[in-house]
């Protein structure tokens, strides 16, 4: 699936686009994603502020689907584990940037090389239109060769 075709599709997604998430942009290489949470009226607690558990959606399936599309068909790529910090009420709009590099790739390639899982984290903070940090979520993701891949 192109990255266009899949940020038309998550903008359209029911659950997304019910919370007020927006994919905004996704590399052609998949090495970069930003995505945005709009505030609204129906889309607030009681407080005034951001739901957690929508600022945690705007970041859960990003790392993991960046991931499968840059290791490529010969890799399992799960959740593996995930946990946010709510450091400050999040008002307005709030953005979160994922960013994945060769090098990461690389590392990652070379330690599931023997057929073994490998569970690298990956950190993403959601900052409101002022740039001040909203939250930070910590995601693990589960990696290994498919069995027809690993070595004997």
């Amino acid at each position: 699936m192109s990255p266009r075709l899949l940020r038309w599709g998550m903008n359209f997604w029911p659950p997304f686009r019910g919370a007020g998430i927006r994919v905004r942009h996704i590399a052609g290489d998949w090495s970069e994603v930003r995505v945005e949470l709009r505030a609204g009226r129906i889309r607030r607690n009681f407080v005034g502020t951001h739901y957690g558990g929508s600022l945690f959606s705007m970041t859960d399936p990003f790392y993991a689907l960046m991931l499968i599309h840059r290791l490529g068909e010969r890799y399992l790529v799960w959740d593996q584990a995930a946990s946010i910090d709510f450091v400050s009420p999040g008002r307005g709009a709030v953005t979160a940037a994922f960013s994945l590099t060769g090098e990461r790739i690389r590392e990652i390639e070379q330690q599931a090389a023997a057929g073994q899982k490998v569970l690298p984290q990956f950190d993403v903070e959601v900052r409101d239109e002022a740039g001040e940090l909203v939250a930070r979520v910590r995601k693990t993701l589960y990696v290994r060769l498919k069995p027809r891949y690993r070595p004997q």
